[in-house]
């Protein structure tokens, strides 16, 4: 029985490196491309602010599917729905300017970075890693209170202001990706042994 249940730690914390990374690399291309092209063209800006939260929903369904089902993953099943929503109303906030979609992102990143610290939260016990999905979440749910007060101000907030958020969130990604990489070299060479 506990042979089974390591294995199954196992074969999630290497779902979970594999995950991490893809995040990441998702990441980091989406902030070049906001950054490049993004910045200056509304159209492209537009686009982009739809596919990051439509990404997030899509792999919240992802990780929820791959770590026991959705039924299971209770915050990862309310994130894909919120995620999901929030990429529709952003095509919706569009027609209302810049600083309706920056409203509408920063309302998604408090409530889908609560969602990830709870993910984390529950899998803190089991694999590895987690406490820095716990800052990301945290770090979100600030950052989200910031994009909210930037809609409100004089000056139109832009893609750029989402994009750091976005490359601060590929790093998180990526050290978890990278400390899961060394536990799992660390435990191949203590079972060598």
């Amino acid at each position: 029985m506990s042979t089974t249940i390591q294995s199954s730690d196992t074969a999630q914390e290497q779902w979970l490196t594999r995950y991490y990374f893809a995040r990441a690399l998702f990441s980091l291309i989406w902030v070049l491309a906001a950054f490049s092209i993004g910045v200056k063209d509304a159209a492209v800006a537009g686009v982009l602010l739809v596919i990051y939260p439509a990404w997030d929903a899509c792999a919240n369904w992802a990780d929820g599917a791959a770590s026991g089902g959705l039924s299971r993953n209770r915050t990862q099943r309310i994130n894909l729905w919120v995620s999901g929503l929030t990429a529709l109303a952003v095509v919706l906030a569009l027609g209302s300017g810049m600083k309706a979609v920056i409203g509408v992102i920063g309302a998604w990143a408090i409530v889908s970075g609560l969602l990830q610290l709870g993910t984390a939260l529950r899998r803190w016990k089991t694999l590895g890693a987690q406490w820095i999905m716990v800052l990301s979440g945290a770090q979100s749910a600030l950052a989200g209170g910031f994009f909210i007060v930037q809609s409100r101000m004089a000056t139109p907030p832009s893609i750029d202001k989402v994009a750091g958020y976005a490359a601060v969130g590929a790093l998180y990604f990526l050290i978890s990706g990278i400390w899961l990489t060394v536990r799992q070299v660390q435990r191949g060479r203590k079972q060598a042994l």
